[in-house]
Protein backbone atom coordinates (compact mmCIF):
# COMPACT_ATOMS: atom_id res chain seq x y z
CA UNK A 1 0.00 0.00 0.00
CA UNK A 2 1.07 3.42 -1.53
CA UNK A 3 2.33 6.05 1.82
CA UNK A 4 -0.22 8.12 -0.13
CA UNK A 5 -3.19 5.83 0.23
CA UNK A 6 -2.36 5.20 4.01
CA UNK A 7 -2.40 9.11 4.28
CA UNK A 8 -5.90 8.95 3.05
CA UNK A 9 -6.82 6.04 5.12
CA UNK A 10 -5.40 7.89 7.73
CA UNK A 11 -7.61 10.84 7.28
CA UNK A 12 -10.77 9.49 6.57
CA UNK A 13 -11.22 8.88 10.53
CA UNK A 14 -11.61 12.50 11.11
CA UNK A 15 -15.31 13.54 10.81
CA UNK A 16 -16.94 17.27 10.63
CA UNK A 17 -17.88 18.62 13.53
CA UNK A 18 -20.85 20.51 12.68
CA UNK A 19 -24.18 19.65 14.71
CA UNK A 20 -26.11 16.52 14.53
CA UNK A 21 -29.62 16.34 13.37
CA UNK A 22 -32.19 13.61 14.63
CA UNK A 23 -33.49 12.59 10.67
CA UNK A 24 -37.20 12.53 11.88
CA UNK A 25 -36.48 15.93 12.96
CA UNK A 26 -35.18 17.13 10.19
CA UNK A 27 -36.01 15.15 6.91
CA UNK A 28 -39.00 13.84 5.37
CA UNK A 29 -39.99 11.26 2.87
CA UNK A 30 -40.19 12.95 -0.59
CA UNK A 31 -41.48 9.84 -2.53
CA UNK A 32 -41.87 6.22 -1.96
CA UNK A 33 -41.81 6.07 1.86
CA UNK A 34 -42.57 2.34 1.84
CA UNK A 35 -38.78 2.07 0.78
CA UNK A 36 -37.33 4.39 3.37
CA UNK A 37 -36.80 2.55 6.31
CA UNK A 38 -35.63 4.94 9.87
CA UNK A 39 -33.93 2.65 12.57
CA UNK A 40 -32.37 4.83 14.56
CA UNK A 41 -29.78 7.00 13.46
CA UNK A 42 -29.26 5.12 10.43
CA UNK A 43 -31.86 5.48 7.30
CA UNK A 44 -32.26 2.86 4.18
CA UNK A 45 -32.79 3.42 1.47
CA UNK A 46 -34.12 0.42 -1.09
CA UNK A 47 -34.41 0.13 -5.06
CA UNK A 48 -36.48 -2.27 -6.58
CA UNK A 49 -37.88 -3.10 -9.85
CA UNK A 50 -41.19 -1.20 -8.46
CA UNK A 51 -39.54 1.89 -7.54
CA UNK A 52 -36.72 3.84 -5.85
CA UNK A 53 -37.04 6.33 -3.11
CA UNK A 54 -35.87 9.94 -1.48
CA UNK A 55 -36.12 12.13 1.27
CA UNK A 56 -35.69 15.98 1.77
CA UNK A 57 -34.98 18.07 4.40
CA UNK A 58 -38.41 20.39 5.60
CA UNK A 59 -36.62 23.65 5.38
CA UNK A 60 -34.38 25.20 3.29
CA UNK A 61 -30.01 26.66 3.74
CA UNK A 62 -28.44 29.50 2.44
CA UNK A 63 -24.56 29.00 3.19
CA UNK A 64 -23.07 26.34 5.77
CA UNK A 65 -22.20 22.98 5.71
CA UNK A 66 -23.74 19.49 5.57
CA UNK A 67 -22.79 16.43 5.43
CA UNK A 68 -23.91 12.65 5.98
CA UNK A 69 -22.27 9.28 6.93
CA UNK A 70 -22.96 6.63 3.65
CA UNK A 71 -22.56 3.13 2.72
CA UNK A 72 -23.04 2.69 -0.98
CA UNK A 73 -24.68 -0.33 -2.59
CA UNK A 74 -22.42 -3.56 -2.31
CA UNK A 75 -21.85 -6.14 -4.92
CA UNK A 76 -23.70 -5.57 -9.10
CA UNK A 77 -24.64 -1.96 -9.00
CA UNK A 78 -24.69 -1.29 -12.31
CA UNK A 79 -27.77 1.42 -13.28
CA UNK A 80 -28.48 2.77 -10.07
CA UNK A 81 -27.30 6.01 -8.91
CA UNK A 82 -27.23 7.26 -5.12
CA UNK A 83 -27.67 10.82 -4.41
CA UNK A 84 -27.14 13.60 -1.79
CA UNK A 85 -27.68 16.93 -2.77
CA UNK A 86 -28.51 20.41 -2.25
CA UNK A 87 -31.26 22.33 -4.37
CA UNK A 88 -33.43 25.07 -4.71
CA UNK A 89 -36.55 25.03 -6.57
CA UNK A 90 -38.15 25.99 -9.64
CA UNK A 91 -36.72 25.78 -13.21
CA UNK A 92 -33.69 28.57 -12.65
CA UNK A 93 -32.75 26.59 -9.14
CA UNK A 94 -29.30 26.54 -7.93
CA UNK A 95 -28.31 22.82 -7.26
CA UNK A 96 -25.11 21.22 -5.77
CA UNK A 97 -24.65 17.35 -6.06
CA UNK A 98 -22.80 13.96 -4.68
CA UNK A 99 -24.13 11.23 -7.38
CA UNK A 100 -22.73 7.77 -6.80
CA UNK A 101 -22.69 6.08 -10.19
CA UNK A 102 -23.14 2.26 -9.49
CA UNK A 103 -20.61 -0.13 -10.73
CA UNK A 104 -20.04 -3.62 -12.36
CA UNK A 105 -18.79 -5.82 -9.50
CA UNK A 106 -15.28 -5.49 -9.45
CA UNK A 107 -15.13 -2.48 -10.76
CA UNK A 108 -14.94 1.35 -9.00
CA UNK A 109 -17.67 3.17 -8.11
CA UNK A 110 -17.20 6.89 -10.10
CA UNK A 111 -18.10 10.15 -7.73
CA UNK A 112 -20.11 12.03 -10.21
CA UNK A 113 -20.06 16.04 -8.71
CA UNK A 114 -22.04 19.22 -10.42
CA UNK A 115 -23.12 22.56 -10.20
CA UNK A 116 -25.88 24.17 -11.12
CA UNK A 117 -26.62 27.96 -11.05
CA UNK A 118 -29.80 29.23 -12.23
CA UNK A 119 -31.28 25.84 -13.60
CA UNK A 120 -27.93 25.13 -15.92
CA UNK A 121 -25.26 22.68 -14.64
CA UNK A 122 -22.81 20.55 -17.05
CA UNK A 123 -19.98 21.42 -14.71
CA UNK A 124 -19.70 17.70 -14.04
CA UNK A 125 -16.40 16.12 -12.75
CA UNK A 126 -16.02 12.23 -11.91
CA UNK A 127 -14.00 10.67 -9.56
CA UNK A 128 -12.83 7.40 -8.08
CA UNK A 129 -12.11 6.70 -4.51
CA UNK A 130 -9.45 5.59 -2.60
CA UNK A 131 -11.36 2.83 -0.44
CA UNK A 132 -14.59 0.90 -1.08
CA UNK A 133 -17.19 3.12 -0.51
CA UNK A 134 -19.55 -0.61 -0.05
CA UNK A 135 -17.17 -2.19 2.97
CA UNK A 136 -18.07 0.72 5.42
CA UNK A 137 -19.59 4.44 5.94
CA UNK A 138 -17.60 7.20 4.71
CA UNK A 139 -18.87 11.41 5.03
CA UNK A 140 -19.36 13.13 2.35
CA UNK A 141 -19.99 17.04 2.68
CA UNK A 142 -20.91 20.28 0.96
CA UNK A 143 -19.31 24.12 2.25
CA UNK A 144 -20.75 26.50 0.69
CA UNK A 145 -20.18 30.22 1.02
CA UNK A 146 -20.15 33.57 -0.50
CA UNK A 147 -16.46 33.03 -2.26
CA UNK A 148 -16.23 29.09 -2.76
CA UNK A 149 -18.15 25.85 -2.53
CA UNK A 150 -16.06 22.73 -1.46
CA UNK A 151 -17.13 18.73 -2.09
CA UNK A 152 -15.48 17.02 0.32
CA UNK A 153 -15.01 13.29 0.98
CA UNK A 154 -13.89 12.07 4.69
CA UNK A 155 -12.96 15.91 5.05
CA UNK A 156 -10.28 15.39 2.23
CA UNK A 157 -11.56 18.33 -0.56
CA UNK A 158 -12.05 16.21 -3.59
CA UNK A 159 -13.15 19.66 -5.71
CA UNK A 160 -13.80 23.44 -5.54
CA UNK A 161 -16.03 25.45 -7.47
CA UNK A 162 -14.65 29.42 -6.86
CA UNK A 163 -16.55 32.48 -6.97
CA UNK A 164 -15.70 34.21 -10.40
CA UNK A 165 -18.72 36.36 -10.61
CA UNK A 166 -16.15 39.49 -11.50
CA UNK A 167 -15.34 37.39 -14.36
CA UNK A 168 -19.22 37.07 -15.61
CA UNK A 169 -19.34 33.52 -14.15
CA UNK A 170 -23.11 32.98 -12.23
CA UNK A 171 -22.87 31.41 -8.86
CA UNK A 172 -25.05 30.85 -6.36
CA UNK A 173 -25.83 32.80 -3.38
CA UNK A 174 -29.29 34.00 -3.66
CA UNK A 175 -31.40 30.84 -3.65
CA UNK A 176 -31.59 28.24 -0.30
CA UNK A 177 -31.05 25.03 -0.77
CA UNK A 178 -32.77 21.93 0.72
CA UNK A 179 -30.96 18.80 1.27
CA UNK A 180 -31.64 15.74 -0.69
CA UNK A 181 -31.00 11.81 -0.86
CA UNK A 182 -32.40 9.17 -2.92
CA UNK A 183 -31.53 5.68 -4.97
CA UNK A 184 -33.00 5.66 -7.99
CA UNK A 185 -32.52 3.46 -11.72
CA UNK A 186 -30.91 5.50 -14.27
CA UNK A 187 -29.32 2.61 -16.48
CA UNK A 188 -30.02 5.01 -19.29
CA UNK A 189 -26.73 6.69 -18.76
CA UNK A 190 -25.12 5.92 -15.25
CA UNK A 191 -23.18 2.92 -16.28
CA UNK A 192 -20.63 3.10 -18.75
CA UNK A 193 -22.69 5.47 -20.73
CA UNK A 194 -26.08 3.44 -20.13
CA UNK A 195 -24.00 0.36 -21.89
CA UNK A 196 -24.30 -1.79 -18.69
CA UNK A 197 -28.10 -1.96 -17.70
CA UNK A 198 -29.59 -2.91 -14.73
CA UNK A 199 -29.61 -6.22 -13.36
CA UNK A 200 -32.86 -6.19 -11.49
CA UNK A 201 -32.15 -10.26 -10.34
CA UNK A 202 -29.70 -8.52 -7.93
CA UNK A 203 -32.37 -6.14 -6.38
CA UNK A 204 -33.44 -4.80 -4.05
CA UNK A 205 -30.38 -2.57 -4.05
CA UNK A 206 -30.15 -1.14 -0.64
CA UNK A 207 -28.00 2.15 0.47
CA UNK A 208 -28.19 3.96 4.01
CA UNK A 209 -27.17 6.97 5.56
CA UNK A 210 -26.31 7.88 8.91
CA UNK A 211 -25.03 10.61 11.06
CA UNK A 212 -26.29 13.70 8.98
CA UNK A 213 -24.41 17.10 10.17
CA UNK A 214 -25.69 20.69 8.85
CA UNK A 215 -24.04 23.58 10.35
CA UNK A 216 -25.90 26.15 7.85
CA UNK A 217 -28.40 29.61 8.07
CA UNK A 218 -31.83 28.17 7.90
CA UNK A 219 -34.30 29.96 6.55
CA UNK A 220 -37.14 28.87 8.22
CA UNK A 221 -39.76 31.32 10.07
CA UNK A 222 -41.94 33.58 8.78
CA UNK A 223 -40.04 36.46 7.42
CA UNK A 224 -38.29 34.76 4.89
CA UNK A 225 -36.59 37.38 2.94
CA UNK A 226 -35.23 38.88 6.52
CA UNK A 227 -33.89 35.43 7.51
CA UNK A 228 -31.88 35.60 3.85
CA UNK A 229 -31.10 38.67 4.91
CA UNK A 230 -29.48 37.08 7.56
CA UNK A 231 -27.95 34.86 6.14
CA UNK A 232 -26.51 37.05 3.44
CA UNK A 233 -24.38 39.06 5.43
CA UNK A 234 -20.49 38.34 5.51
CA UNK A 235 -18.72 36.90 7.99
CA UNK A 236 -21.59 37.10 10.65
CA UNK A 237 -21.19 32.76 10.78
CA UNK A 238 -18.22 30.93 11.27
CA UNK A 239 -18.10 29.54 7.91
CA UNK A 240 -18.45 32.82 6.24
CA UNK A 241 -15.07 34.72 7.92
CA UNK A 242 -12.53 35.37 5.81
CA UNK A 243 -10.53 32.42 6.92
CA UNK A 244 -12.71 30.13 5.13
CA UNK A 245 -12.36 31.63 1.90
CA UNK A 246 -11.24 28.73 -0.04
CA UNK A 247 -9.21 25.32 0.89
CA UNK A 248 -7.25 25.38 4.09
CA UNK A 249 -3.74 25.36 3.94
CA UNK A 250 -3.55 21.95 5.38
CA UNK A 251 -5.36 20.48 3.11
CA UNK A 252 -4.34 22.24 -0.01
CA UNK A 253 -1.82 18.65 -0.78
CA UNK A 254 -4.71 16.68 -0.38
CA UNK A 255 -6.90 18.27 -2.24
CA UNK A 256 -3.68 18.08 -5.44
CA UNK A 257 -3.18 14.31 -4.51
CA UNK A 258 -6.89 13.26 -5.10
CA UNK A 259 -6.95 15.40 -8.16
CA UNK A 260 -3.77 14.01 -9.82
CA UNK A 261 -4.46 10.43 -8.90
CA UNK A 262 -8.64 10.11 -8.66
CA UNK A 263 -9.74 12.50 -11.37
CA UNK A 264 -11.15 10.84 -14.45
CA UNK A 265 -13.49 13.40 -15.76
CA UNK A 266 -13.37 17.19 -15.99
CA UNK A 267 -15.67 19.04 -18.10
CA UNK A 268 -12.90 21.69 -18.17
CA UNK A 269 -10.78 19.28 -20.34
CA UNK A 270 -13.31 18.38 -22.68
CA UNK A 271 -12.29 20.07 -25.28
CA UNK A 272 -14.69 17.63 -27.68
CA UNK A 273 -17.73 18.78 -25.58
CA UNK A 274 -17.22 22.20 -25.83
CA UNK A 275 -16.69 24.20 -28.79
CA UNK A 276 -15.80 27.10 -26.73
CA UNK A 277 -14.81 26.21 -22.81
CA UNK A 278 -17.14 27.56 -20.22
CA UNK A 279 -15.88 30.86 -18.60
CA UNK A 280 -14.99 29.42 -15.54
CA UNK A 281 -12.53 26.95 -16.77
CA UNK A 282 -10.72 29.74 -18.22
CA UNK A 283 -9.35 31.23 -15.22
Amino acid sequence: MSSSVIVFLVLSMLLSTGACVNFTDVFKSSWAPDHIAVVGDQVTLTLDNTSGCGFESKIKYLFGKASAQIKLVEGDSAGTVIAFYMSSEGANHDELDFEFLGNVSGEPYLVHTNVYVNGTGDREQRHSLWFDPTADFHTYSFFWNHRTIIFSVDEIPIRVFTNKEEKGVPYPKNQGMGIYGSLWNADDWATQGGRVKTNWSHSPFVTTFRSFEIDACDLSGEDIAAAGAKCGKMAQFLWDKPAMKGVEKSKKHQFKMVQSKYLVYDYCKDTARFTQMPKECLY
